[in-house]
């Protein structure tokens, strides 16, 4: 028998920056009706061995799908604009779609901001604080961890890459999804 320990817990969204905050034009309405309508993002954190490893993903909302992500060591902008463009090539969504996300400093960006424009999406943003704005994108990331991360110790970043690639894409995208959507019952 082991007792279990608290988790590490890091920080993923900076509010605190000057770049304009775009409204949450989201207003949880979790239920488009096609595909490639609406876009939730947000990043969460892994501990290796080597230090933190985050992970910045792209999901549907339609049928939750994983569309786009992104691993990296650090928190930057890019890691958000890799997972946006791995969504955009995967999908290629008309124009009008809307990207929701917190109010991160990443997301932010005028990076960012100049790819969501590129692609002629709309940003929406979360309230300051209230993590129930993206709910599905947070109980993404709820079963992953659940699932798959917490008990499980990487010892390298290349470790945990490979669980998460697994996790997401032959697991995730594949399996899970497709059977919560043909058993609405199932909740997360």
């Amino acid at each position: 028998m082991r007792a279990r320990h608290k988790r590490r817990f890091k920080a993923t969204t900076d509010s605190k920056h000057s770049q304009p905050v775009a409204p949450n034009l989201l207003t949880r309405d979790f239920t488009p009706a096609a595909p490639n309508q609406v876009w939730t993002a947000d990043m969460t954190y892994i501990w290796t061995d080597e230090g933190w490893l985050y992970l910045a993903v792209v999901l549907d909302l339609f049928n939750r799908e994983v569309v786009g992500w992104s691993l990296k060591p650090r928190m930057t902008a890019d890691i958000v604009i890799d997972a946006l463009t791995m969504a955009w090539f995967r999908k290629k969504p008309a124009a009008g779609l809307i990207h929701h996300s917190d109010r991160g400093s990443q997301y932010a960006s005028h990076a960012f901001q100049a790819r969501l424009n590129e692609y002629g999406m709309v940003c929406s943003m979360s309230r300051k604080g209230n993590c129930w704005d993206n709910a599905p994108t947070e109980s993404f990331f709820n079963s992953l961890k659940n699932e798959r991360v917490h008990g499980t110790r990487y010892s390298t970043r290349v470790a945990a890459e490979a669980e998460l690639f697994d996790y997401i894409e032959p697991f995730y995208n594949r399996t899970r999804t497709p059977f919560k959507a043909m058993c609405p019952r199932i909740s997360e």
